[in-house]
Formats: structure tokens, C-alpha cells, sequence
């Protein structure tokens, strides 16, 4: 795994398609795209399927252009004020097999200037996901709590990140001890890294003890799903 797989060549084309956010302009450096970003990912997707199952075989590393474990640069711009047609980051998703789109458990790879960071969990699950999750905690509360307490995983992610509601989630104690961790609508985790250490060869090491250290976490929101780990 000490490999270099992602250059500071796929920065300096996201800050330019951030400046030249325009279908012509993409089009002339399209070249740019597939060699600086698109490729790179690919090759990082396919060498980390291994280090991947070894934290569970549920999970996926697809190295497809359509359809895998690399997000499209494609903005859906139907129901957006914004109207750019490209995203100006770029994302890996290490999703379940058996999750039916991004709001299952999953490991994910931030890539933006600036702002790059690995994501476990889920983002925005659906309902009936989100009360699975909640009964799992308020059933199984000092084994979440070992997890979200524990020294290491703290000092990685901090605390957990997301949106959480205003009120008690219905059919939930308002006094449980674990109020504030009910009344997540998000259950996700984040690690943020440096331009430079993304770009340094031992990146894959560094983002595979991230997720390692996630593990536990993982395990517990896709039992709680009711998907196999």
C-alpha cells in the first residue's frame, strides 16, 4: 500500500474547473480529468479492495467509470438553484453490497481543495433506517457507548458529525441517557486530511487504519440495519 495514487495534479484540475465551472471548458480538459482524476481513483478503488474486506467482505470496491465506487463529476442540476454542471470535488463511496444507494453504511473519501476528509457511516438514512438505528442503541446502550466512548475513536473522529432533530424523535424516551445520540438524523463520522497527506504514499495506509478505527462503528449501524457484516 505505499503507494502514491492521487497527485497534485488532481487538485490543480478541480481549482481550475472551480474557476471554468462550464461545459466547454470541460469538454477542452476532459484529457485533464480522466488522466488526473479519474484514472488515479480507479487505480486507488481497485488496490484497496483488499485492505477493504479485510475490515469486512460486505463491502464494495467497484473500479467502474459508471455504476462503482467512484462518484460521477455530473451535477443533477434539475431541482438545484445552482446551476453548474459539475461537482468540484470528487468522492469515492465503499458502499454494502446489499445497500440499495448512498444512504447505506459506507466508507467514503472526500476529495476537494482544501477540504479533504474520510467519512464513515450513513448520511441522511431513510426513516424506517433511522428508527432501526435509534432501537439498536437504546436495546444494545453500553455497547454504543464503548464505541462512541471509546479513547482511540475519539481522538480519530471526535464526535459524531451531522444533522440532529430539534425534539425527541416519537416512541423515544425524551429522558433516555442517550437523548442526544436518538435524536441524530445523521450517524457519521469524519477524519480530515491535508492536501500533502493525501498525496504522500502512505495514504492508503493512513485512510485503511481510519476506517479500521471505524470499524466497530460500521459493524454496529449495518447489524442495525439488518444488513450481514
Amino acid at each position: 500500500m505505499n503507494k502514491s495514487h492521487i497527485k497534485p495534479a488532481l487538485f490543480k484540475f478541480l481549482r481550475d474547473l472551480k474557476a471554468n465551472n462550464r461545459r466547454d471548458w470541460f469538454l477542452e480538459n476532459k484529457s485533464r480529468f480522466i488522466e488526473d482524476v479519474q484514472k488515479p481513483l480507479l487505480e486507488f478503488i481497485e488496490d484497496f479492495e483488499s485492505p477493504l474486506h479485510k475490515i469486512s467482505p460486505h463491502f464494495a470496491a467497484v473500479a467502474k467509470v459508471q455504476g462503482g465506487s467512484l462518484f460521477r463529476i455530473y451535477r443533477d442540476t434539475r431541482f438545484s438553484k445552482n446551476k453548474n454542471p459539475y461537482k468540484e470535488n470528487a468522492g469515492v463511496h465503499f458502499c454494502h453490497y446489499d445497500g440499495k444507494d448512498v444512504h447505506a453504511p459506507g466508507f467514503y473519501l472526500h476529495l476537494e481543495p482544501g477540504g479533504c476528509f474520510a467519512g464513515v457511516g450513513l448520511w441522511h438514512p431513510d426513516n424506517q433506517a433511522c428508527g432501526m438505528i435509534r432501537q439498536a442503541i437504546v436495546d444494545q446502550p453500553q455497547v454504543w457507548k464503548k464505541i462512541v466512548r471509546n479513547a482511540t475513536f475519539k481522538k480519530t473522529f471526535g464526535s459524531l458529525q451531522g444533522d440532529s432533530l430539534k425534539r425527541p424523535p416519537r416512541g423515544f424516551d425524551p429522558d433516555h441517557p442517550l437523548i442526544d445520540d436518538l435524536k441524530r438524523k445523521d450517524f457519521i463520522v469524519v477524519k480530515k486530511f491535508s492536501q500533502k497527506k493525501i498525496c504522500s504514499s502512505e495514504f492508503m495506509a493512513q485512510f485503511y487504519k481510519t476506517c479500521q478505527t471505524a470499524k466497530p462503528f460500521a459493524k454496529f449501524l449495518t447489524q442495525a440495519v439488518e444488513l450481514p457484516w
